[in-house]
């Protein structure tokens, strides 16, 4: 498959580029694509040879759920069976915008799309780029992040050719990506709202708007057996190349932690926050952000993970962030990334 790789502007979207990618979509095909969370690859999410396909080209689990995405409200009404009270509040709030919901699906949602379940995953993005391009392909596009399963997700479009190039039939360039990380999933269908996965609106947010919302508890349990009901929770996400551990704990014994162990492997990469940039003498530095603005941390998190892969980098430390607001979404990513890998000090 020859992959086609267009720029565009969202500030001025080209309706020709956008036409295109939503005729390839209709047609059964896969286009990669910007939101304001990662690049998305995207297929039809009403026909099941299009999620597929989506899967294969991820070399992702077909039990492991896609994402539906809409560009209008009232299109949501067309594929869930009902939307609770409390996901009415929490639409008005924060849709459109980096969230997914999970509903009990209608029949026109294939079980291809949702893994298997009656569930289905929905997210109203509000990045311009998107919402024209799921319009144009005919306002359901299924999408998780246009990565290789398990690869650190794209917030640039060079990382979805390294990674799709030959795989899908277009990619849009919509630039660098805002927010960097996932959205949070919660799920709708339990009498308490259930986070899945946690992301730019977090469990403090939605308590604001809602009252009491829980976290699923197996949501960092490595060793859980069932069935996923939302990307990200069961296998191995996010991870770079290399062999990557956590120091976790008091920040002087981190930092001390860190330049031990990297003293005795001069071949590793240390990721840190700028306040610390002057603590690891001699030692290789990938700088994600200030201890003070988790959302630039996030922001900077999985382009630091390709960069390292790029680097060939064969061992990274990294100090553990603040699990403030995003952070705690940082900090699910880094342990999935580390694979659960941490060490305490």
């Amino acid at each position: 498959m020859n992959t086609e790789t267009v720029k565009i502007d969202e500030n001025n979207i080209d309706s020709r580029i956008i036409e295109k990618a939503g005729g390839i979509i209709k047609k059964g095909g896969l286009v990669a694509f910007p939101t304001e969370t990662v690049y998305g690859l995207g297929g039809d999410a009403l026909n099941p040879d299009s999620s597929k396909k989506i899967y294969a080209a991820k070399g992702r689990p077909s039990d492991n759920p896609l994402i539906v995405h809409i560009y209008r409200l009232e299109d949501l009404y067309k594929i869930v069976e009902e939307v609770p009270e409390k996901a009415g509040k929490i639409m008005d709030a924060f849709w459109p915008g980096p969230l997914t919901l999970i509903f009990k699906k209608k029949d026109i949602v294939p079980k291809e799309t949702t893994g298997g379940l009656d569930t289905v995953a929905v997210r109203f993005p509000i990045h311009p780029t998107a919402m024209a391009f799921i319009e144009a392909a005919g306002g359901f596009v299924a999408a998780p992040s246009a990565n290789l399963s398990g690869r650190p997700s794209p917030t640039l479009a060079k990382y979805v050719c390294e990674d799709l190039n030959g795989r899908v039939d277009m990619i849009i360039d919509g630039g660098n990506i805002p927010i960097g990380l996932e959205s949070t999933i919660v799920d709708m269908t339990s009498e308490i709202p259930q986070i899945l996965r946690p992301g730019f609106v977090s469990k403090e947010m939605l308590e604001e708007v809602i009252g009491e919302v829980g976290v699923d508890p197996t949501l960092l349990d490595v060793n859980c057996k069932d069935r996923p009901k939302a990307p990200g929770m069961r296998y191995r996400h996010y991870a770079p190349k290399a062999d990557m551990t956590i120091v976790r704990g008091e920040g002087e014994r981190v930092v001390a932690k860190i330049n031990e162990l990297g003293q005795n492997n001069k071949g590793c990469t240390v990721l840190c926050v700028r306040e610390h940039e002057s603590m690891y003498p001699g030692l290789n530095l990938k700088v994600v952000g200030s201890e003070k603005d988790n959302e630039e941390i996030a922001a900077n998190l999985y382009k630091v993970l390709r960069e390292c892969d790029d680097e060939n980098v064969s061992v990274i430390l990294s100090e553990s962030f603040s699990d403030k607001g995003i952070g705690s979404a940082v900090m699910n990513r880094l342990i999935k990334a580390a694979g659960h890998k941490i060490m305490d000090v």
